[in-house]
């Protein structure tokens, strides 16, 4: 069981080392008289994280910071700048950087990697994104390496694995960043100073108060070494998996230096875990194909427990998210089985069935009810980020049918079987008024009467 000492040690460390909160409240100060953020926690946010970059082997992961801007001239060259004076060995990479320079970097030592432009950098269609990102991704913590082929005397090549480990800054214009790598990031908004309320960033009079600050950082980093090392801290609830290797360091370092920092790193754990999930409710953040095939089978799954055909799942997914699964989806024609088969194997390991061997293959419930249960899929609530409509809730009572059918409890008289629930009929322009499919891509539902010639 993992004992929480961080009470333990703010007292512990405050009779020797008073001074730890009082450096942070200076480095946050600092930023405060150059830079213009829309949120003055993030001031608080880049304090805490400048300070971590001294301690990342200790620490053992490093968030990647962003910052991000909607319109240029918002200060982000400004923030590099003061981010270059004050980190661990900050290095500025301005021009676009090979997949082989930054493991080469970070095989020598640690060091502060500030990529700037990195919409440009990173762009999708960049023909060295995937391996820039593939070593951004895997560097945010301790023992990553990437395989690389160097030079040896003589003539010739050995392999040899190259660290990709050490604290990151990405810096751009609303770069478009894929989901793996921002989960990693903690994202700060810059926007430009229209008002003059901070400060002109001269470095021909601040440099020696900037380098003195850095000089208090580091001092206070190897006063604090051991003790960050593996100290367990207190976490908000929800701060589990990735997003705790994302807050943890910080919360370490708000802890070492006490006062009130551990309390301002909780403030900004919450607010980033309520961006988080605000972000994949209003759909911003995309879920693979398989899992939005997942959460809309739980939605348009009949109500029987008998094997459902292939081609009726069809029917009813492009009924409920066309954009998605119809014609004019992103795949560019409707699902197939085949697709349809190949997305269930990958995301549920579930095949298709053909009890006795005739008839058409299908699906049955209780195969996809583990898969629902084990990721909290709803049949009445849009999973979060999930594309289309909310799909139909059945009659009053019909979720709790299904619910307590599912625990072998029937809401029906004795003797009499539980009654499938019809889906609604949907109306619209080329929809037919008796089954609701849409009669040029769809044809009729099976038994339609006016499909029946």
């Amino acid at each position: 069981m993992t004992v929480d000492r961080s009470d333990e040690l703010v007292e512990w460390y405050a009779e020797d080392n008073p001074d730890g909160a009082q450096l942070l409240d200076d480095v946050e100060a600092w930023f405060r008289r150059f830079i213009c953020v829309t949120d003055d926690g993030d001031l608080a946010l880049l304090a805490v994280w400048t300070v971590h970059t001294h301690l990342v082997t200790e620490l053992r992961t490093t968030p990647r910071l962003q910052l991000d801007s909607t319109v240029p001239e918002s200060g982000k060259t400004t923030v590099l700048d003061h981010l270059y004076r004050l980190c661990w060995r900050a290095i500025l990479v301005a021009s676009p950087p090979s997949p082989a320079l930054i493991p080469r970097l970070l095989d020598q030592e640690i060091r502060t990697v500030e990529i700037d432009e990195v919409d440009r950098v990173l762009r999708p269609d960049g023909p060295a994104t995937p391996d820039l990102l593939s070593i951004i991704n895997s560097g945010y913590r301790l023992g990553a390496t990437r395989p690389a082929l160097v030079p040896v005397k003589g003539g010739g090549w050995e392999a040899k694995e190259m660290s990709t480990f050490g604290p990151v800054v990405l810096s751009g214009n609303a770069p478009n960043l894929p989901d793996d790598t921002r989960s990693r990031i903690i994202r700060i908004l810059l926007m430009p100073d229209y008002g003059n309320v901070t400060e002109d960033s001269d470095w021909e009079l601040i440099e020696d108060e900037a380098q003195r600050l850095h000089d208090r950082i580091a001092a206070f980093a190897d006063a604090v070494r051991e003790l960050v090392a593996g100290l367990a801290v207190e976490l908000p609830d929800g701060c589990v998996r990735r997003a705790k290797e994302k807050w943890r360091p910080l919360k370490r370092v708000a802890v070492a230096a006490g006062g009130d920092w551990p309390a301002v790193v909780d403030s900004l754990i919450k607010r980033g875990l309520a961006e988080d999930q605000a972000e994949r409710d209003a759909g911003l953040r995309a879920l693979p194909p398989g899992m939005v095939l997942l959460a809309d089978l739980r939605k348009v799954w009949p109500d029987r427990d008998d094997l459902v055909p292939t081609g009726e799942l069809i029917n009813l997914l492009v009924q409920h998210n066309p954009d998605y699964w119809g014609p004019s989806s992103p795949y560019g024609k409707s699902i197939t089985p085949t697709r349809l088969g190949k997305l269930l194997t990958q995301a549920a390991k579930v095949t298709s069935q053909r009890p006795g061997g005739r008839g058409p293959r299908g699906y049955l419930r209780k195969q996809l009810t583990p898969v629902w249960e084990r990721l909290r899929l709803q049949s009445s609530d849009t999973p979060p980020g999930a594309p289309g409509a909310p799909g139909y809730l059945g009659e009053p009572g019909a979720e709790m049918h299904r619910d307590n059918r599912d625990n072998q409890l029937h809401r029906v008289e004795p003797g009499a079987p539980p009654k499938p629930i019809p889906p609604p009929i949907i109306t619209g322009p080329g929809r037919c008024t008796e089954c609701g499919f849409h009669i040029q891509t769809q044809g009729h539902r099976d038994g339609c009467p006016a499909g029946v010639q």
